[in-house]
């Protein structure tokens, strides 16, 4: 089994780091001596995608409005965390299109939805104005039965199910920062797939917390449990891979 790992970045390095909230602006990327940089996940490649995260300031939705780009940073919790390139690798994508397809076919003339990212799915923490939610997320592929949810701006409110693609370098951050986002914010299902491993790690709300995971192979057919009627065939999506 491949481990996914995170090495820690040189303390030299920093991204676009913000203001406070009342002076935000997008800063430009640059080394600043003696900076200190809080890393989220980091894996040491000349291809891999990092997320880091940027500041200690609290961040609130309006803010996000101001910095963030169009695909891959998120706001959990009040701190931003940002993504530098490159994008995606072309198998992660292959991965979340099967999914998406899949998903879509079950749910023809179903009142549902299927989405991918960049979808900013807005998870407050009661019934606060949208500007003073401090959790947005992206997550790869998501489905969301009650279309009241979406809105112009995404969604607000939890999906019924979340799946998020792996990569060594977003690994750590995925399943420990975003996934505690997604149990806090009471997600039913969340599926972790390691495409290396050629695992799917599943976890599901259990009083509110998520139970032990569930850890399967990436063969023959899983189906959803917080969208009866929904399965995902692993032998066509790793098919794509071949």
């Amino acid at each position: 089994m491949v481990a996914y790992t995170s090495d820690v970045s040189s303390p030299n390095r920093t991204i676009g780091c913000f203001g406070p909230a009342e002076s935000i602006a997008l800063a430009t990327r640059s080394a600043v001596n003696n900076s200190t940089l809080m890393t989220a996940q980091i894996k040491h490649s000349k291809t891999a995608m990092t997320v880091l995260k940027c500041d200690t300031h609290h961040h609130t939705y309006a803010d996000y409005l101001v910095w963030s780009r169009t695909y891959g940073d998120e706001l959990i919790d009040g701190a931003a965390y940002v993504r530098e390139p490159p994008s995606p690798s072309a198998s992660h994508q292959m991965i979340v299109v099967e999914l998406c397809s899949q998903a879509a076919i079950a749910l023809k003339g179903r009142p549902c939805r299927v989405f991918v990212a960049p979808f900013d799915v807005r998870l407050p923490k009661s019934t606060e104005e949208d500007d003073q939610v401090d959790t947005v997320v992206q997550p790869d592929v998501l489905i969301v039965s009650d279309l009241q949810k979406v809105d112009a701006r995404g969604m607000r409110g939890a999906p019924d199910w979340v799946a998020e693609v792996l990569s060594p370098s977003t690994a750590t951050y995925d399943q420990t920062v975003k996934l505690r986002a997604y149990e806090r914010a009471a997600v039913p299902e969340v599926w972790l797939i390691h495409p290396i491993d050629r695992t799917l790690t599943i976890y599901r709300l259990e009083t509110g917390r998520y139970g032990q995971a569930t850890v399967l192979e990436l063969k023959g057919q899983t189906p959803l449990t917080s969208v009866p009627g929904v399965a995902i065939d692993w032998d066509e999506v790793l098919a794509k891979l071949a």
